[in-house]
């Protein structure tokens, strides 16, 4: 990337630099990581000092791999760290077997130690299994939202696209980590500061810990209709529970027939289609993020026997759940 020459951003504090620990987990999202370690690079560029520095941490080995097959060297095991480091674990495809029993105690201890604690994509797991979102607000991608808050009730989980909860912070993945690390470079150095490092990146839009990570319903499904926006939001609120078209119809106003015209000019399906896909959608989230059984998944997605669930799945995905679940195994992964 071309890099403007630097120019004044105001004031920096006077701190001694602040260091990163990134704890790569097997197998991360690179996009994640490097939009976390970016932002501090360019900020000491921009500064004219070193005000950040990082260390990158793995589970043994000199070496780690990122999701895309690129290998990174490490500078440290899972030592122990200063109190004022920041961990920054960093997640990706098949995070349950990435958190190793070793990760887990190292994280617990750290923790107790009052080291401030994130999780990058995926690696709000990690945290959450180390029992350190416990009470906290938290984010991970919405991909994996539905396995984490099976298995982790006791999480405050949101859909935005980053939280900062005291000590522990979370990212939704992908670019969210670019508007973690901006906002606390705009709270250690000012906006002056953190918004010269977004022209940098040529990051026009920075988010905030209000934003979402999904897109707006209209925008998902390309159509700008409120009432369909509306139904559809209804449906993604009550899979557990389905509510039946007459209901859904009654509720925006308008006839059950007025419905399904709607949804066949716009979607060209039936409410009961949608709804069954998205139904099956959880579904299968579920039998690849978590260990729930298939009975419980079918119960979780609103169907009252699980040979209607298989024949449903079976009718949409072409294999059943139970091959589903042996050909996938239990994992988390974007």
């Amino acid at each position: 990337m071309l890099e403007s020459k630097r120019r004044p951003v105001g004031e920096l504090t006077s701190a001694a630099p602040k260091r990163f620990v990134f704890l790569l987990l097997d197998r991360f999202t690179m996009l994640s990581f490097a939009g976390a370690v970016e932002p501090l690079r360019i900020a000491n560029r921009v500064a004219g000092r070193t005000i950040y520095t990082w260390r990158l941490a793995g589970d043994g080995g000199d070496y780690v791999t990122c999701s895309n097959g690129a290998a990174f060297k490490l500078d440290m095991g899972l030592d122990e760290l200063e109190r004022d480091d920041i961990v920054l674990v960093c997640g990706g495809i098949d995070v349950q077997a990435a958190t190793t029993r070793h990760v887990v105690s190292w994280l617990r201890r750290e923790a107790r130690r009052g080291v401030t604690l994130g999780g990058l994509c995926t690696a709000s797991y990690a945290l959450a299994k180390a029992g350190l979102l416990d009470g906290k607000k938290a984010t991970i991608h919405w991909e994996n939202q539905d396995g984490f808050l099976e298995e982790f009730e006791d999480v405050k989980l949101t859909k935005s696209v980053f939280v900062i909860d005291g000590n522990r912070m979370s990212t939704a993945g992908g670019t969210a980590s670019i508007d973690l690390m901006l906002k606390l470079i705009a709270d250690d150095h000012g906006e002056d500061l953190a918004n010269t490092v977004a022209d940098q990146l040529i990051y026009s839009s920075i988010r905030t810990d209000q934003d979402t990570q999904r897109l707006s319903i209209p925008t998902r499904i390309g159509v700008r209709h409120p009432k369909l926006s509306q139904v559809i939001q209804m449906m993604e609120a009550a899979i557990e529970e389905p509510i039946s078209p007459a209901d859904l119809a009654e509720d925006v106003g308008m006839s059950t027939r007025q419905l399904e015209r709607l949804f066949r000019r716009y979607l060209n399906r039936s409410p009961k289609r949608y709804y069954m896909e998205l139904r099956l959608q959880k579904a299968r989230n579920l039998l690849m993020q978590t260990d729930m059984s298939v009975i419980n998944v079918a119960l979780a997605c609103g169907f009252a026997s699980p040979s209607h669930f298989s024949k449903c799945y079976r009718a949409h995905y072409n294999t059943t759940p139970y091959r589903e679940r042996g050909t996938h195994g239990t994992r988390l992964s974007i």
